[in-house]
């Protein structure tokens, strides 16, 4: 039973979800803002929170657990755990904004930039 179970499913396959966030948050390390729908940025946003908390930490275990979430990308850990996590030292959360854009041209989805803050 999916009791309480709020998600963004996004029309993927599980799999694929899972990579579309990966990839997200990679984007958004690496750019540090990034232009995607609505639904999307408020998919991505708790799982970006969560690897900025992560990196905040700073152990060994932390880095690891950030490499599998990332997908073995070491750079990308490298740059969360050296120059964005200091940034966040004394903030307690709330690492992210989403700008809201207007619907896009072409299908009228709604778009945001997801930024860190």
């Amino acid at each position: 039973m999916r009791h309480q179970r709020n998600r963004y499913q996004l029309s993927r396959s599980a799999s694929h979800r899972k990579a579309l966030l990966a990839n997200l948050c990679k984007e958004v390390i690496e750019h540090e803002r990034i232009r995607t729908s609505e639904t999307k940025a408020k998919a991505v946003k708790p799982e970006l929170e969560k690897l900025i908390t992560l990196a905040k930490r700073g152990d060994l275990h932390a880095r690891r657990q950030a490499l599998s979430a990332l997908g073995q990308d070491k750079f990308m850990v490298y740059k969360l755990f050296e120059e964005i996590a200091p940034r966040y030292a004394e903030r307690p959360g709330g690492y992210t904004r989403i700008l809201k854009l207007g619907p896009r041209r072409s299908d009228a989805t709604e778009m945001v930039f997801l930024e860190l803050v």
